[in-house]
């Protein structure tokens, strides 16, 4: 396993397939407040690529063309927050979508234990720590400790991914999951206009 780190963008001419594993780092929980850091992504090769972006700019075409790219698919783990910061910071739309928490609330109805920890402890038998999570990825250089905690949180997905998909199948709610993974970028766009905890289609 091997974890690239590069500065602004992704570098030119790499290929990382059609299905691709990210994540994003931010100085907190408050999309339009706290800005967006760090994007890391893998191919599900074992490598993981972490893009340490310039914010003073946010000029990475290379990372936006994916993000857009309609013919690779991004698998997330919670991408609510991670579509919602890309949209903001970024200015990008990204599409599609599989997001592992949203499967995992729909298939793993036993528990009520969804967080990325639980999901590859659970389904991988892989412990991971969660030391560096609130660090300050706003740094001018990111410690190894960062880099490695980064690549961790998108070396899973791929393997995650396909457990969730045979339980969902399983289940009968592959199609209930699709639908709820389509409608991600407008749960995004809702979040960004004022309505991040309001239920709209609530009677009240």
């Amino acid at each position: 396993m091997t974890n690239h780190l590069h500065k602004g963008d992704l570098p030119e001419g790499l290929d990382l397939g059609n299905i691709v594993a990210i994540d994003s780092e931010t100085m907190g929980l408050n999309t339009q407040r706290d800005a967006l850091c760090v994007v890391q992504l893998s191919s599900g090769d074992g490598d993981a690529h972490v893009v340490q972006l310039n914010r003073a700019d946010y000029d990475a075409p290379r990372l936006k063309a994916l993000l857009s790219d309609k013919n690779v698919l991004k698998i997330f783990h919670f991408a609510r927050f991670d579509v919602a910061a890309f949209k903001y910071w970024l200015g990008v739309d990204t599409t599609p979508i599989y997001c592992t928490k949203i499967a995992s609330k729909l298939c793993r109805t036993y528990t009520d234990r969804h967080g990325l920890k639980d999901l590859t402890r659970e389904l991988l038998d892989v412990e991971m720590s969660k030391q560096q999570q609130s660090s300050d990825w706003g740094a001018a250089k990111l410690s190894k400790a960062q880099i490695d905690y980064a690549a961790s949180d998108v070396l899973h997905l791929h393997l995650l991914r396909e457990r969730l998909e045979g339980m969902l199948a399983r289940e009968g709610r592959t199609d209930l999951a699709a639908a709820c993974f389509n409608f991600l970028p407008i749960r995004a766009e809702l979040d960004l206009a004022g309505w991040p905890e309001t239920d709209i289609f609530a009677h009240s």
